[in-house]
């Protein structure tokens, strides 16, 4: 499903203010951004830069000071940190959006074995978060996303915690997730050679007031390895744009 501009989520002059006065924080000014159905779309720029706010934004779960927001799909979200609820297994975390949409209960615990075993947790249903690895928690919550059976995944920083070879693992694992299901993915990281993996588009915020000031398109073919040649030149050149961008803040 797309919006009126033909894109899954489309921004249009959008601000985004904390507080009034000399105390007030502009986090986000001015900024315009498409993204259409099926597209990986990674944002990255400096801390501060108004990332998260932007998902926030997407998510509904804050209203733009001015601006147009436009949501053609009911989005689910994933943060940093995995957020299973302790109290649940790891089975009942997935179900958990089942549950709450009226999903029979039959369907519910199908779908759930579906889903663990798709993010490699098969065998580990019964367990509760605290009994499972840092990655573990994150493929939960993954399944958990997935469970909401939306068309639209919003990602905070979701592996940004996580050693080197568990976040590969992770990359490879939710690259084929969401190409099996044709999801559309907005993505923010820190991580530049990150982005370069995993986006088909890497946006370029510029410091507070955070602002798009480049996109670049990835034309690499899938899967991509992040320690590729060609993985590494795409991030040289996002890298070049944020060093310019700092360099302009820091003039201003």
């Amino acid at each position: 499903m797309a919006g009126r501009t033909g894109a899954i989520v489309s921004l249009r002059g959008v601000a985004k203010s904390f507080g009034a006065g000399r105390h007030g924080v502009t986090a986000l000014r001015d900024v315009d951004l498409d993204v259409a159905p099926g597209e990986f779309v990674c944002i990255i720029g400096a801390s501060g830069c108004g990332k998260s706010t932007i998902l926030n934004l997407i998510a509904g779960l804050d209203e733009p000071t001015s601006g147009v927001v436009d949501v053609a799909a009911r989005p689910a979200l994933m943060f940093q940190e995995s957020a299973l609820f302790p109290w649940l297994t790891v089975a009942a975390n997935v179900e958990l959006p089942m549950r709450l949409a009226g999903v029979p209960k039959r369907d519910r615990r199908a779908r759930v074995e579906q889903l663990l075993a798709a993010v490699h947790l098969d065998g580990f249903g019964q367990k509760r978060p605290h009994q499972l690895s840092g990655g573990m928690r994150q493929r939960g919550a993954l399944a958990r996303a997935f469970a909401q059976d939306t068309e639209l995944l919003l990602m905070d920083e979701p592996f940004g915690a996580l050693d080197a070879m568990t976040r590969d693992a992770l990359h490879v694992e939710l690259d084929e997730l969401v190409r099996d299901r044709g999801l559309t993915v907005v993505f923010v990281t820190h991580n530049v050679r990150e982005a370069a993996r995993l986006g088909d588009r890497i946006v370029v915020m510029s410091p507070r007031p955070g602002r798009v000031t480049a996109s670049f398109t990835v034309d690499l073919p899938r899967p991509r390895r992040i320690d590729s040649a060609e993985v590494a030149a795409v991030a040289a050149t996002v890298t070049d744009q944020l060093r310019e961008e700092a360099l302009v803040h820091a003039r201003a």
